[in-house]
């Protein structure tokens, strides 16, 4: 009897070491888990790796609020004279040309308008229209803005050629000091616009006075 209770009281004290065995496997098994887990979940994210900005515009500069103070005005002048070959111009590719002038030169004034007032730089004033800033590199003077206005025809058209190849070598003198000297990138890029452009209109305005 005694070796009976014996052999009860040793199965019992095993089966309590295996079941508390198997209970440790378990919560040993679980904390594992989450353990490995939190190290995959803290590399993977793709929100921990820095993003690679995009470039940005640089710093302006003087030479760039010179550059757009001095190419408002002398677009502006551009414009009148432009405008003028609507109802004045006897050429039909004299007159394309002159449409052509507008549709680029107007939208730049406002561009560079806005980077003016963006900066804290005053925005030129329009008035005076074509005889402000004549003394700018390429602009006409208010006499030769009058002879202009007075002009039509054939007249009309070789003055304003002539003026007009005069007006773009300016502007595109202006637009290779701001390439050099300049340091906000939007400038830069649209100097070298101006550049290629104007220098192509200069090529084809010239061909047409070799026509008159």
């Amino acid at each position: 009897m005694h070796a009976q209770r014996s052999l009860i009281r040793r199965t019992a004290a095993l089966t309590a070491a295996a079941t508390a065995a198997l209970v440790l496997a378990a919560c040993g098994g679980k904390s594992a888990a989450p353990a490995s887990g939190h190290g995959g979940g803290h590399d993977a994210p793709a929100s921990a790796a820095p993003s690679a900005s995009a470039p940005g515009a640089g710093p302006n500069n003087s030479a760039d609020t010179a550059f757009a103070q001095g190419m408002i005005p002398h677009h502006r002048q551009a414009l009148e004279m432009a405008s003028l070959a609507t109802t004045r111009a006897e050429s039909a590719e004299v007159k394309a040309l002159a449409d052509e002038i507008r549709k680029a030169q107007d939208p730049e004034i406002t561009t560079l308008s806005g980077w003016l007032t963006a900066w804290g730089e005053k925005v030129p004033a329009a008035e005076g229209g074509g005889h402000a800033g004549h003394s700018m590199s390429g602009m006409m003077s208010g006499e030769e803005m009058d002879r202009l206005t007075r002009a039509s025809g054939k007249e009309f058209d070789t003055a304003f050629l002539q003026l007009m190849v005069r007006h773009h070598e300016g502007a595109v003198a202006m637009a290779r000091t701001e390439q050099k000297d300049g340091g906000y990138q939007p400038a830069k890029e649209m100097a070298a616009a101006i550049i290629g452009s104007q220098s192509a209109e200069i090529t084809r305005m010239n061909g047409l006075l070799g026509k008159n």
